[in-house]
């Protein structure tokens, strides 16, 4: 009869392995976008004219904070 055998442990590895605390940013980054959305939520709830300007000033900032995620800056932090 055939036994099964449990798969090999996989390495452990530290979370924040890559140089430039990558896992610090990350974290970073969903804190500004939590912070974002409540406080569109919040705009939202001081009447129509207020609502439109926060969703579309929360547009631009939850864009450029995806393209920051994304490394579209990384170039120009690694000049300076």
């Amino acid at each position: 009869m055939m036994q099964l055998v449990p798969p090999p442990n996989l390495p452990r590895i530290a979370q924040d392995d890559y140089p430039g605390g990558k896992t610090r940013r990350n974290v970073r980054l969903i804190i500004y976008s939590a912070v974002t959305v409540f406080l569109t939520a919040w705009f939202c709830t001081m009447g129509p004219i207020p609502a439109v300007l926060a969703i579309v000033v929360a547009k631009h900032v939850l864009v450029a904070i995806l393209l920051m995620g994304l490394g579209i800056d990384r170039a120009r932090r690694e000049a300076a």
